[in-house]
């Protein structure tokens, strides 16, 4: 058995923060969905950037003790999705995360400016 939940979004934000992603999301669907407990969304300002966080979020997780880690958009890093089991992570390139705009989808609105650091969002 892998890292708490809890854990694992420790892991990811400072993963995230280390890389300087930006507007960096958590959000807590615990008791929204059963997909996972955490979703976590976070910009980069390039294909290339987010192809690094990409990377460098996959080692620390699976050197946390992750089981199975699966990444999906690699191929372009326009948008890359990090399965973790109990968080999921999407990295986008700014306009492609505007244009999905997955925060919405959520029930919550995207900040009009980037958050400065890792912020959790209530829970609706």
């Amino acid at each position: 058995m892998g890292p708490a939940p809890e854990t694992l979004v420790e892991i990811v934000q400072t993963s995230l923060e280390d890389d300087k992603a930006e507007g960096i999301v958590v959000i807590d669907l615990s008791k929204k969905s059963t997909i996972a407990d955490y979703m976590i969304v976070a910009s980069g300002r390039s294909s290339r950037q987010v192809s690094a966080m990409a990377d460098h979020l996959h080692q620390k997780l699976k050197a946390s003790g992750v089981g199975q880690v699966r990444i999906e958009g690699q191929a372009t890093c326009d948008w890359v999705l990090i399965d973790a089991g109990d968080v999921i992570v999407h990295l986008f390139r700014p306009e492609v995360r505007e244009f999905y705009n997955l925060e919405k989808m959520w029930g919550l609105d995207l900040p009009t400016r980037p958050l400065p650091q890792a912020q959790a969002l209530p829970q609706a």
